[in-house]
């Protein structure tokens, strides 16, 4: 049942599946029925199952998560769509007070198996607060697991996978990747599917290891794709999981390059890119030829739409650092 369809479409089969599949999966969120979500994520959702399934809910984040532990509490796998990035924060309290807090603080006895998709990341050309990058937010926050997808097979899956787990999930969607196609398996069973919480190789190769996720996979990508044609070999690995990171893949890859290039939209400092390298040195020290480095946004708010280009890493400042790495 291999189709090839958006990241976007697949998102919209993969909630559609969870929903199929349990009757307590629940949607809500502003926008979310009717209109099917600014980026048509929940299209056709609430015509299928109902206005109880697939919520419209008011203009209130802390709202929409509040709610969500009630739910959650009662029995119920609740999935929040936070409409843009930048629109989580009043809900902030609610996830790190509340939803990764709550089995902690019950010892146990009580299950937050909460989603909250967060579409992030910039390059759509969208006003303020539309392209942030908060993961480091939430990934510094014990009790929350943190994912993000950056292609529509791992979409598809990761989001029903995400749903059916006991534990509270922040799960980044890369916005400006929902039009990009691939191959997905719509009959995938989740039994058989990569494992939610690891990190994936992403394309092999010999010379330097390109670390990555969400919508910075394709840039990294397209940057061992140009490193080859000057006889460069660089090894790209798609992280996946933020919280808990799944760094083996990352360690066992650098043992055979000697090189590490971390890159991400977020800014720099105090970022993953941060918490990765310095795992990395810890890990692989003796196996280094260079220092690791990162390619980040900068540390300034996410500019107007017209410089955002200038903000984000692109594929000439990736191949710049790979070059300082060699330059060592």
């Amino acid at each position: 049942m291999a189709e090839t369809i958006t990241l976007g479409k697949a998102l919209n089969h993969g909630l559609r599946r969870a929903l199929e599949n349990d009757s307590k999966v629940v949607i809500m969120g502003e926008d979310v029925g009717k209109l099917g979500g600014v980026f048509r994520i929940t299209d056709g959702l609430q015509k299928d199952f109902g206005e109880d399934r697939v919520i419209d809910t008011p203009l209130a984040e802390a709202g929409i998560v509040g709610t969500a532990v009630g739910l959650a509490i009662r029995g119920y796998r609740p999935v929040c769509e936070i409409q843009f990035d930048g629109f989580v924060f009043p809900a902030y309290n609610q996830i790190v007070a509340q939803v990764a807090k709550m089995y902690y603080r019950s010892l146990g006895n009580v299950r937050i198996p909460i989603v909250i998709r967060i579409p992030y990341g910039g390059g759509i050309g969208a006003v303020e607060h539309h392209s942030e990058s908060p993961e480091a937010y939430f990934a510094h926050t014990p009790g929350l697991k943190v994912v993000t997808c950056s292609n529509p097979a791992d979409a598809y899956a990761m989001i029903q996978q995400s749903i059916a787990s006991d534990d509270p999930i922040v799960f980044f969607e890369p916005k400006r990747r929902y039009w990009e196609k691939g191959e997905v398996d719509l009959g995938l069973d989740l039994a058989g599917a990569y494992p939610l919480h690891a990190s994936r190789i992403a394309r092999p190769g010999t010379d330097a290891t390109v670390i990555a996720y969400g919508p910075m996979v394709r840039v990294a990508l397209d940057a061992a794709s140009a490193a080859e044609e000057d006889g460069r070999s660089l090894e790209v690995v798609d992280l996946r999981t933020l919280s808990p990171l799944d760094l083996a893949p990352v360690f066992e890859s650098i043992r055979r390059t000697g090189r590490a290039v971390i890159v991400h939209e977020a800014p720099g400092n105090a970022g993953l890119g941060a918490e990765i390298a310095a795992r990395i040195t810890e890990e692989c020290f003796y196996s280094l030829e260079a220092p690791v480095l990162r390619v980040t946004g900068f540390d300034v708010p996410y500019p107007a739409a017209r410089l955002e280009e200038e903000y984000l890493p692109d594929l000439d400042r990736l191949l710049d650092a790979v070059d300082r790495s060699f330059g060592w």
